[in-house]
Order: structure tokens, then C-alpha cells, then sequence
């Protein structure tokens, strides 16, 4: 057996294998900011395939949505009162008076509530010799211009819903499903009803009015409600399995994997 003092080729052939580095490598490494390489590429494998855009955009989205949500379950009752007051206000003077006339009549309104406060703080401030400046400037100075990217959201958010209420039409009109397209002509065929007892502004009226009162009365009275909703389903389906069994042609298609 050789002595391993004698051969030092052999003393580093019996070490564990090398990673391939030598320690110049890593000095050199070191010197050229290995640490924020090392971050960079960590936080590289954790946030791939992420946009950050995408995620403020989603931000927006969830801030809008969960107000939206806040007036409709009237959280604080003395926003969504006013909110719904205005609304109501709006859409009944739109049945009564033209468009033209509702939106002349709001703006000199405003134009009245806006001008007559200036005048009140300008004669407040020569009276107490202030100069506190105009009493609209934080509004003034405020940036009101579109953001390109959340409109580019907005847009694609309305392609993507008016594309698949395309498909569907399509798939009700043409008849893929025979099922879905008589529950549509249904649908329809009460659409007739409704639409000679109420204009189309009354309609509007009473979706708001049913936006706001609907959702609150759900959450209050939710059990008894979804144990109505299960016993009128129940019917439904059964009705739908007997006319399926007398008329085969009534089965829906099963869709290919």
C-alpha cells in the first residue's frame, strides 16, 4: 500500500468529491455580491410567473368588490342610505322628466351647492381677515386623469364577460343542449309578461331596489330560505327526471373528457 505522505495526489483522491468549486471561485463569487445574487434568485423561484401588475390590478379589484359589498349589506347604514337614496332619486326622475332634463336639473343643482359655499368661505375669510385659499383646491389640484392600465383591465374584463354571454346565446339559440334551450324559450316566453306590465326604466328600478333589500333579507332569514330553495329544487329535479324518462331525447348530452 502506497504512502499517502509520499504521493499528495492520493491524500486528496481519498477526500469526499469536490463540488467542482475551487476557493478562488468562491472569493471571487463573494466579492461580486454573491448575497443579492442569491436573493435574487430565490425570490426569482418564489414569485415566477407572477406580474406584478396583475396583482395590484387584483388589489383594485378585491377594494371595489368588497365595497360594493359593504353597500349592499348595508354595513353602515348611513352610507348606503345616502347611496340609495341618490339612486332612487336619479332613476325616478329619469321615469318622470327626460334624460336631458335630469342631467340640466343635477348639474345646476350642483353648480347652486358648489358656487354658494365659495361665496359663504370667501366672505368667512374676509371677515376674520383669514386666507385659507379656495375652499375646493385639494379637489382642484387632484389627479383625475385615466390610469392606462386599470382601464385595460376594465376592458378585458368586459370582452372576457360579453365573449362567453356570446358563446352561450349561441349555444342556447342553436340548440346544443335541448334542455337549456326550452328553459331559455321559458325564460323568454315570462320576459313577455314582464316586459308588457313594466317599461324598462320601472325594471331598473326595481333591480335596485331588489340589489339593496334582496341580499340583507337573505342574510337575516338564510336558513329558512335555503331549506325553501332545497324543497322547491327537489320538486324541480324530479319533475325534470319523470320528463326525461317519458322523452329520451330530453337527456342531456354528457360532454366529452
Amino acid at each position: 500500500m502506497a504512502d499517502s505522505t509520499n504521493h499528495p495526489d492520493l491524500l486528496f483522491d481519498s477526500q469526499p468529491e469536490s463540488s467542482g468549486f475551487a476557493n478562488d471561485d468562491f472569493e471571487k463569487v463573494d466579492a461580486l455580491g454573491s448575497h443579492d445574487d442569491v436573493s435574487a434568485a430565490a425570490s426569482g423561484s418564489w414569485l415566477k410567473g407572477v406580474d406584478p401588475r396583475e396583482a395590484d390590478n387584483t388589489d383594485i379589484d378585491d377594494t371595489v368588490l368588497n365595497l360594493l359589498i359593504d353597500l349592499i349589506y348595508w354595513r353602515d347604514v348611513k352610507t348606503t342610505g345616502m347611496v340609495f337614496g341618490a339612486m332612487l332619486v336619479v332613476l325616478l326622475s329619469l321615469a318622470i322628466f327626460s334624460l336631458l332634463s335630469v342631467v340640466a336639473y343635477l348639474s345646476l343643482a350642483v353648480l347652486v351647492v358648489t358656487f354658494s359655499f365659495t361665496v359663504y368661505k370667501k366672505i368667512m375669510g374676509a371677515v376674520q381677515k383669514s386666507n385659507e385659499g379656495h375652499p375646493f383646491k385639494q379637489l382642484i389640484d387632484s389627479d383625475i386623469t385615466l390610469n392606462e392600465d386599470k382601464l385595460k383591465s376594465v376592458i378585458q374584463s368586459v370582452l372576457k364577460n360579453v365573449n362567453c354571454t356570446i358563446s352561450e346565446l349561441r349555444r342556447l339559440f342553436l340548440i346544443e343542449d335541448m334542455v337549456d334551450s326550452i328553459k331559455f324559450g321559458l325564460l323568454l316566453w315570462v320576459l313577455t309578461y314582464v316586459g308588457a306590465w313594466f317599461n324598462g326604466m320601472t325594471l331598473i328600478i326595481l333591480v335596485v331596489i331588489s340589489i339593496f333589500t334582496l341580499p340583507k333579507v337573505y342574510e337575516t332569514y338564510k336558513v329558512q330560505i335555503d331549506n325553501y330553495i332545497a324543497l322547491a329544487k327537489s320538486h324541480v329535479d324530479n319533475v325534470m327526471t319523470i320528463a326525461q324518462s317519458k322523452l329520451p331525447f330530453l337527456k342531456k348530452k354528457e360532454k366529452a373528457q
